[in-house]
């Protein structure tokens, strides 16, 4: 697994991790925003008209509303991203990444306003006259491009498992497990039944069933949300302080947190931004194509509205949950993963400045440091680990570590074989726990316990991952879908969903971190040829929002 995820690392290094990837994100949604004239300041009232019914269009071709096309929109959208993703971008770029997923989503609200209308002029009606959208089909039909049509829809269909799929069940397993002791097979199973059930259905039950849901969780997580920030209410002006110090400048150290480069809390901010919102990757116009629409820019009015509440309002409340209770920066006790564990070379000291900025240096691959990794072999006597080697696990010194020996749960002992600091054998299988920093949804959850509801706030997480998390799973089956319609026709999509149901329950036991790994690549490679298509037409763009005021009063003479 560990290897497996250092392959997958080295890929996204190349692309969604790299600093091209986020210059091109933020550049296209500064050039448009520009360009446009800030429409996502000037048109945001128009667009909560839009979503209310107040400019619906009598006759207008679609499957959908509105404001189902957008509650579709967004439950593939509100996710993972928002409770786990949050929380890796603190844990891996500190405060200051926070500040760059908002520039993101302030950014990408433009971004969505232009590849939902592009795409929605473009779309096309199959053969059992539902709607069938997305860029692939400006791609195909404007640009004259099949072949980047048939790439944006391949990586569609991978990235359906590795945004929609594999990460949000994961979260899901893993969370009813800590909570509730249930089992993540258990889980898995019963979801991948519940969810077979409502794909089935189509877009019109898919679109029924989100519309009651992301209401519903908005309200419950906004709610305990505030719980907890307002019982650390002394501590929200620090957090603000923490976040706008550290823009221009990364994060410093503090508590068991090494600190973060500017360069990195900027990519990670950005990456796990569109993880959340993915403005730009080009899901959103799919479910948006569905909607019940005469001109394209009104339903891209609709998507102005997604960035801000999915990123703007949901991850600063769970990014000001995690600031305010000062969980991200202490070590907790928990089971390590084993991707996430490194040995450094000899023994090492987070409390001193000297080893601490070492030790930093060490977590930036851009920077040299006197810390490296351990090869050798390691003995462990009932537990606990000798010789001269140091435990990283989750970016932190690891305190109190003991290893069990799996098979038996007992206290470990024998031999473990390091090589460039990972395990690279054992004389059994071993698990090891102990105190360190956490991330994703354990430690967003973590934090919940932090408020006036104490050791019960712990549950809004799982409750909350439950409705967002499965929601998403939902919303990208329908985009995976409609990527298989375009590739091969509607009669291969059955085959598509079996194939989606069964990754569905797969990932319920597999190694997280190597699953969020995943989803920056499939990101990514959905991103690239969209953001493309979307600027090589720019100035159709242009031409249509000056269109569709121009004849407004025509087409809706009464409103």
């Amino acid at each position: 697994m560990q290897a497996l995820n250092e392959f997958f690392l080295l890929i996204d290094g190349y692309i969604g991790g790299s600093p091209w990837f986020v210059y091109l994100l933020l550049g296209t949604g500064l050039f448009f925003t520009l360009y446009l004239k800030f429409p996502q300041v000037r048109y945001f009232r128009h667009a909560f008209d839009m979503v209310r019914g107040k400019y619906d269009e009598a006759g207008a071709k679609g499957d959908t509303t509105h404001f189902r096309a957008l509650t579709t929109a967004l439950s593939g959208t509100v996710g993972t991203g928002n409770i786990a993703g949050v929380a890796l971008a603190i844990h891996l770029g500190g405060p200051a990444a926070l500040f760059w997923m908002l520039v993101t989503a302030a950014l990408g609200m433009t971004t969505k306003f232009v590849e939902v209308t592009l795409s929605h002029k473009y779309r096309e009606f199959t053969a059992d006259g539902s709607a069938a959208g997305g860029p692939m089909y400006y791609m195909k039909n404007r640009l004259n491009m099949k072949w980047m049509a048939v790439l944006f829809a391949l990586a569609t269909i991978i990235s359906s498992f590795g945004t929609g799929n594999m990460p949000q069940i994961n979260s899901i397993s893993n969370s009813m497990d800590t909570a509730f002791g249930i089992h993540p097979a258990v889980t898995g199973l019963i979801l991948s039944v519940l969810l077979a059930m409502i794909i089935l259905g189509g877009i019109k039950r898919i679109a029924a069933v989100t519309s009651r849901l992301v209401p519903l969780m908005a309200v419950v997580y906004f709610f305990g949300a505030l719980s907890v920030i307002f019982y650390n209410a002394e501590n929200i002006v620090p957090s603000i302080n923490a976040i706008a110090s550290g823009v221009f400048t990364g994060s410093s150290a503090t508590g068991g947190f090494l600190g973060a480069t500017l360069a990195y809390a900027i990519n990670r901010g950005v990456n796990r931004g569109l993880f959340s919102n993915e403005a730009g990757q080009g899901s959103a116009p799919i479910a948006h194509a569905a909607a019940k629409a005469d001109h394209p820019v009104s339903e891209g009015m609709v998507a102005i509205l997604e960035p801000f509440i999915d990123t703007i309002i949901i991850c600063t409340l769970t990014g000001l949950v995690l600031l305010s209770s000062g969980v991200w920066m202490e070590k907790h006790q928990n089971q390590f993963q084993r991707a996430d564990i490194i040995f450094l070379d000899g023994a090492w000291d987070d409390t001193d400045d000297t080893q601490r900025a070492q030790l930093s240096r060490f977590l930036d691959p851009g920077r040299t440091s006197s810390a490296s990794t351990f090869d050798g072999t390691l003995q462990v006597m009932n537990g606990r680990i000798t010789g001269d080697a140091t435990l990283m696990h989750a970016r932190s010194l690891a305190e109190d570590v003991l290893v069990h020996d799996t098979s038996t749960g007992a206290a470990y002992s024998g031999e473990l074989v390091v090589e460039n600091g990972r395990i690279f054998q054992t004389d059994g299988n071993v698990s090891f726990e102990g105190r360190s920093l956490v991330h994703s949804a354990p430690l967003t959850t973590i934090a919940f316990s932090r408020g006036y509801l104490g050791d019960l706030g712990a549950y809004i997480i799982p409750i909350s991952l439950l409705m967002f998390a499965f929601s998403t799973a939902i919303a990208w089956s329908y985009y995976g879908d409609r990527a298989v319609t375009f590739l091969w026709g509607v009669e291969y999509v059955r085959y598509y969903r079996i194939v989606y149901v069964a990754g569905f329950f797969a990932a319920a036991v597999i190694d997280t971190t190597i699953i969020w790994t995943f989803s920056g690549i499939a990101i990514a490679l959905m991103t690239i040829p969209n953001i493309i298509g979307i600027l090589l037409l720019h100035r159709e763009m242009k031409d249509e929002v000056k269109n569709y005021w121009d004849t407004f009063d025509l087409r809706l003479p009464d409103k």
